[in-house]
């Protein structure tokens, strides 16, 4: 765990007191998935025959939406601890949310840009996908560094202890109990989905294989991460048999397999 990269102590200037500042290693690692994401994307458009600024600007435009969509399912999720205590709420801004609010909250703004500039719709969010896995991927380091998304106590061999208090007081994480690193478990999962993607629109059948195959496989990995998670703020469904992602995931499954067929047998998609 590293939440902080630096702290600048308290200055003086000019008469008044500044500071202390520190810059979090989670902000970080957030910039850099963003960066990495809109690189890959633009790279991906461009050989796909895609405006890459158009394509860039899509996923800036999705960031932000996703951004705001993730803190707000994260505040729905846990609506009684944020109404107890409204000071609460200045903590969201510190976190990154849940991943599926910035899912569902990114996908309404990616369809308005897309079609008001004409873009390929599958063609376009084939380009994404790789390059939404990439960010994920660097994101979850982020998450690893601040502590947040902390796994289930672990026995496992390749366990992890956090012992920064500065990260227990902000995300509540367990200090000196063995953990599952829960958050290099999805950050090595969306890596390794990136190549499969990659692979895949190298050889795709049809437009939209690459995204469909994004949603299905993201699905149950997330599906099955959950089970290794041990914050708590993730919400539940069905009595908790179920958390909330597990549930969107199971979701995102029957509707992408439903809407498979329908897109093989689309006529293929011209920029």
């Amino acid at each position: 765990m590293f939440p902080k990269l630096f702290t600048v102590p308290a200055f003086d200037l000019f008469g008044r007191n500044f500071g202390p500042f520190s810059l979090h290693m989670y902000g970080v690692l957030l910039v850099c998935a963003l960066l990495a994401a809109l690189w890959l994307a633009g790279r991906l458009a461009r050989k796909e025959g895609l405006d890459p600024q158009k394509v860039q600007d899509l996923g800036i435009a999705s960031i932000i939406a996703g951004l705001i969509g993730a803190k707000l399912l994260l505040v729905a999720v846990d609506f009684d601890q944020y109404r107890l205590s409204p000071r609460a709420l200045l903590d969201v801004l510190q976190s990154g949310g849940v991943f599926y609010g910035g899912l569902l909250g990114g996908i309404p703004v990616a369809w308005w840009y897309i079609k008001k500039h004409r873009l390929p719709l599958f063609n376009t969010l084939d380009v994404m996908a790789p390059a939404l896995a990439l960010g994920q991927a660097i994101g979850r380091l982020g998450c690893f560094a601040a502590g947040c998304c902390y796994g289930s106590p672990s026995t496992a061999p390749w366990s992890v202890i956090f012992q920064n208090e500065d990260a227990r007081a902000l995300v509540g994480v367990p200090l000196g109990i063995p953990l599952h690193p829960s958050q290099l478990y999805e950050s090595f999962g969306t890596l390794a989905l990136m190549f499969i993607l990659l692979a895949v629109l190298r050889n795709r059948k049809f437009h939209g294989q690459v995204v469909s195959m994004y949603l299905l496989i993201y699905a149950v990995l997330r599906f099955a991460l959950e089970f290794f998670r041990g914050d708590v703020a993730r919400g539940s469904v069905f009595g908790g048999a179920l958390s909330t992602s597990q549930f969107i995931a199971i979701v995102v499954v029957f509707l992408t397999l439903a809407a498979l067929p329908v897109l093989a047998k689309r006529k293929p998609e011209t920029v």
